[in-house]
């Protein structure tokens, strides 16, 4: 484990530049040797694929600097850019959309047209441009789904001796093979899940295995070491010379989840730790340590990064001691100015000195006990649930005495919540965009929120109306 790469999905709540360049001195000393950047609409693209950029979209001179900052750290940089599968990015834009495998959905390009090659070709261009001396480019081509089902497709598989894997194959042997003719010294890595089920023969033939190298994925707390090992034969018997492994440190444990859970994540790295050790030495790269954003482009957020630097740094140091104990967690807890470093539960809401600790801090308060304290009031309090139903709500009745039950409860719930949230929302403006913050705070705030407003709201009308 040589090489600890740590993965940050930018396609959801990216952080802004000046909150990385504070966190790169963490990563180094928490044992990263690089960073996977997956830049998905983060990445300031220009010409006809400018439209590609979301608004909060990184500028060239933000990325330069923020380059030149990770090169000084010493950390290697490996971008990734999709090119088959979840290129919902590029695909959901109407001027793409004819480049769709199947026409109704924007998940995977339709390896058929010369076009969708030269639509990668030039995404990893403009990519390649802003970086320099990479030694490896992610070219994606994970959870390729309906793949074979696009018309064209369907007519190609009827032909003889063509079947979805070759198709699978012979896309990602073009993205490769385009990528070595225009970069010679830079070798692409894929995923490898399309790859898993293919009988050795396939693969071997294909002369894929002499182009990239694999990286096998599994997020588990408990994953199939010996079929991870036998995998790992199979990929060198094709004739794969390296292959890559990646664990999570986030973003893989629920698709809405907001706080990460660190002990799933470390038992995560503690199997990987198991395979390599039995595998030869040399067919290792190295590992990437993932921490996803969004399941895909359409899906809410998950845990945010400040909230799960507390598990990557549990998941780096373990991997860079080749195991867990107190000493590592003692590192842990010193690096990120913790008292207190939780693994089988939730963090409490404990403060680190770590860039962005406030936010874990006020995210656990938030994620832990507004929803309960809100449902409290609103669904167990017998004076609300007896004297101030719906049905008092929508024709504004309300006896004297029942106010004093629970309306100074309700105004001292509402006004705390609101500081917090409040507090939540300032310390999320340091880190990341307008656009981010208010996606979280609508998924996981407003729902409860407002319907405590909408209580105290109800009750000054229905005293009004009283008078």
């Amino acid at each position: 484990m040589r090489r600890r790469l740590v993965h940050l999905d930018l396609k959801g709540a990216a952080p802004r530049a000046q909150y990385l360049e504070q966190v790169l001195p963490l990563l180094r000393a928490l044992g990263a040797t690089g960073l996977l950047l997956e830049y998905e609409d983060t990445f300031p693209y220009t010409g006809p694929l400018e439209l590609l950029q979301a608004p909060h979209a990184y500028s060239p001179a933000e990325l330069r600097a923020l380059l030149s900052l990770v090169r000084a750290q010493g950390l290697d940089v490996v971008p990734l850019v999709q090119s088959f599968g979840h290129m919902e990015f590029v695909l959901k834009h109407r001027e793409f959309a004819h480049l769709r495998e199947v026409k109704a959905l924007p998940n995977a390009l339709n390896p058929h047209k010369e076009e969708s090659l030269a639509l990668v070709k030039a995404m990893i261009d403009q990519v390649m441009a802003l970086h320099e001396d990479l030694q490896w480019f992610h070219i994606g081509c994970d959870e390729v789904y309906y793949l074979g089902e696009g018309e064209e497709s369907k007519q190609w598989l009827q032909q003889q001796d063509n079947t979805p894997e070759k198709l699978c194959l012979s896309h990602i042997k073009a993205v490769a093979t385009c990528l070595a003719s225009s970069y010679p010294t830079v070798t692409p890595i894929v995923w490898d899940d399309m790859l898993r089920g293919m009988s050795e023969e396939t693969l071997a033939e294909s002369g894929v295995p002499q182009l990239v190298q694999p990286m096998i994925w599994d997020y588990a707390a408990d994953i199939d070491v010996e079929g991870k090992v036998q995998l790992v034969e199979k990929y060198r018997r094709c004739g794969f010379s390296k292959v890559w492994f990646a664990s999570a440190f986030k973003g893989a444990t629920g698709v809405n989840q907001p706080l990460t859970l660190v002990g799933h994540h470390l038992r995560n790295q503690l199997e990987w730790l198991q395979v390599a050790s039995r595998i030869p030495a040399d067919v290792l790269e190295g590992i990437a340590v993932t921490g996803w954003q969004r399941y895909d482009h359409f899906s809410v957020l998950c845990e945010l990064l400040p909230v799960a630097i507390p598990s990557l740094a549990v998941c780096l140091q373990t991997l860079k001691n080749g195991g867990y104990s107190e000493k590592v967690k003692e590192n842990v807890e010193k690096l990120l100015g913790m008292s207190n470093l939780e693994i089988d539960t939730y963090m409490s809401t404990s403060l680190g000195t770590f860039p962005g600790s406030n936010i874990l801090t006020l995210v656990t308060q938030v994620s832990f006990y507004l929803k309960s304290s809100v449902d409290e009031l609103l669904e167990r309090n017998r004076y609300v649930t007896g004297w101030f139903s719906p049905y008092h709500r929508k024709r504004k009745i309300i006896h004297p005495i029942i106010t004093h039950h629970f309306q100074p409860d309700a105004v001292s719930l509402l006004s705390k919540w609101n500081a917090v949230v409040q507090d939540l929302q300032a310390a999320m403006e340091q880190v990341f965009h307008r656009c981010a913050i208010e996606e979280w705070m609508e998924e996981n705030v407003h729902p409860s929120l407002q319907k405590l407003q909408q209580v105290v709201d109800d009750l000054d009308e229905a005293i009004k109306a009283q008078n």
